[in-house]
């Protein structure tokens, strides 16, 4: 007893408020659990007081620490679609009582406003949503802040998650391993990557720490946020559209690091099979990020940088998280013509020397080269003219098919072909896949480059032999390199036998250089 008195005056005098038992957000009527791991569950209590959490025949106890937190780890349990009660409660007589929890796939779905956009809005995705069944999601609000948020506004339904990308994800998911699918869904239109990372990042990223440095000195800036979340959150109520201006919300969504300060923190470390991200956009506006571009809303990492940022971000939240194999599902970025770029030493989309999204691409595709990542290759998708598409479906289903092999080790064809190796044999250059390679229209592979100098290239002529693509030009005597799909909206064709398109790539070693 002595004891605990002496921690309550600690922490008065701290200046630690004392708070009654408290849960962290996600854990709510409805929730879903991760099966087949540890399961984290925390809050906030009395200083010195004992917490007990029990479920499913689990019961654990732990004591709220000098900080007014406390957590419990639960020994991982088998999916479940029987909702039951998860009882958190303290020596003092306090209850909380979770009802209707269940177990099964928990995924967060976050980026902007691709992952953003509506169920209903995608025809495809809409005809799928009464057939959804054991699919649950939590949506988080949106909002910002100045720092590290403990909790977020949302609750858990039973349904599916209001993104298109996020439902067709969760259908296809839950058909494929027949247990309850949970959805964490928070997302935000022109958000940048730099709107999602922790401050903690500027010791890894030099950009992002010069970041920070500008806002921390825009103090009109920081005024301004304030004022507009005075007003309170964008909302509908009887027609009439309340709180912050559609503007206002614009400029907060631009905003370094204050989205994961409110929207993304209070996640962790919840327990989930992982992340699906779809997001890079915002960060096409340059090809070359900081220090070149000079306005406010275009100072992000740029195409060219945006591969080694997101490897920091994950890397990152995977330490936060205590889980190394916490999975990071990319959704490459889909065909879009109009994304070229100023600098581009070419005024056409439709040429593999343009400033165009097939650099974003390669970026995104170098994720890759950390551990328990996927990318779903969307490079047969998009829309010339439109930033949204909405042939959103198939990427949803592509993604299942990634977290089964990739996160859950199903036996699954998850991917469609990729280059094994390229020889050059004279006048021809011979490109071997991973996979037996089709067409979807049983013409020509289209979309292949060759080149000489790795500058200039020619358009090539195309054939299938098994595995492998034959290729020559005769505007290039003597090829050495080549580039796969690497145009703003390449027409592609090639496939493997289900289907999924071949990945995009180039064996030249150019590097863009800024004027």
């Amino acid at each position: 007893m002595m004891n605990r008195i002496l921690l309550v005056i600690s922490c008065l005098v701290c200046g630690i408020q004392a708070r009654g038992l408290e849960v962290a957000s996600l854990f709510k009527d409805h929730a879903v659990l991760q099966s087949g791991i540890e399961i984290p569950v925390w809050g906030w209590g009395e200083v010195g007081e004992e917490v007990e959490v029990s479920f499913s025949g689990q019961e654990v106890a732990t004591t709220v620490d000098a900080d007014g937190q406390w957590q419990v780890v639960l020994q991982p349990e088998e999916p479940s679609r029987e909702g039951v009660e998860l009882l958190v409660s303290s020596t003092a007589g306090a209850k909380v009582v979770i009802s209707d929890v269940v177990v099964g796939e928990v995924w967060i779905c976050s980026g902007q406003s691709n992952m953003h956009m509506e169920a209903h809005k995608c025809r495809e995705v809409a005809s799928l949503l009464p057939k959804m069944k054991n699919v649950r999601a939590f949506e988080v609000e949106n909002t910002v802040s100045f720092d590290e948020e403990d909790q977020c506004n949302g609750e858990w339904a039973v349904g599916h998650p209001d993104s298109a990308v996020a439902a067709s994800f969760a259908y296809h998911l839950q058909v494929a391993e027949d247990v309850p699918v949970g959805i964490i869904l928070t997302s935000w239109g022109s958000s940048s990557l730099e709107a999602w990372m922790p401050k903690s990042l500027a010791q890894k990223v030099p950009h992002f720490k010069t970041l920070l440095e500008e806002f921390d000195a825009n103090t009109a800036s920081q005024k301004k946020i304030q004022q507009i979340l005075k007003k309170g959150v964008r909302r509908q109520e009887n027609g009439k559209e309340l709180g912050w201006s559609r503007v206002d919300d614009i400029y907060l969504r631009r905003q370094t690091n204050l989205l994961y300060n409110a929207m993304f923190h209070p996640l962790i470390p919840y327990g989930c099979r992982g992340i699906v991200w779809y997001q890079g956009e915002r960060n096409t506006q340059s090809m070359f990020g900081m220090p070149t571009t000079k306005e406010w809303f275009k100072r992000h990492s740029g195409i060219l940088k945006y591969g080694d940022t997101l490897q920091a971000w994950i890397t990152e939240l995977r330490s936060r998280w205590g889980r190394d194999d916490l999975h990071l599902s990319v959704v490459m970025l889909p065909g879009y013509a109009k994304g070229m770029l100023p600098t581009s030493p070419v005024k056409s989309p439709q040429r593999p020397e343009s400033h165009s999204w097939a650099w974003m691409r390669e970026s995104q595709l170098s994720v890759l080269d950390l551990p328990h990542t996927s990318v779903a290759c969307t490079i047969d998708l998009g829309d010339a003219t439109d930033i949204h598409p909405k042939d959103k479906e198939p990427i949803g289903k592509r993604l299942a098919l990634l977290a089964q092999r990739d996160a859950i080790g199903r036996d699954v064809v998850a991917t469609g072909p990729q280059v094994a190796k390229v020889e050059v044999e004279g006048s021809q250059v011979l490109v071997t896949f991973d996979s037996t390679v089709t067409t979807v229209d049983e013409k020509a592979p289209r979309e292949f480059w060759l080149s000489h100098d790795g500058e200039k290239w020619a358009s090539a002529e195309a054939s299938l032999s098994g595995n492998r693509v034959v290729l020559h030009s005769g505007a290039v005597s003597e090829p050495l390199y080549v580039r796969y799909a690497w145009t703003g909206k390449p027409e592609v064709n090639l496939v493997n036998s289900t289907g999924l398109p071949a990945y995009p790539f180039r064996t030249d070693h150019y590097v863009p250089l800024a004027k």
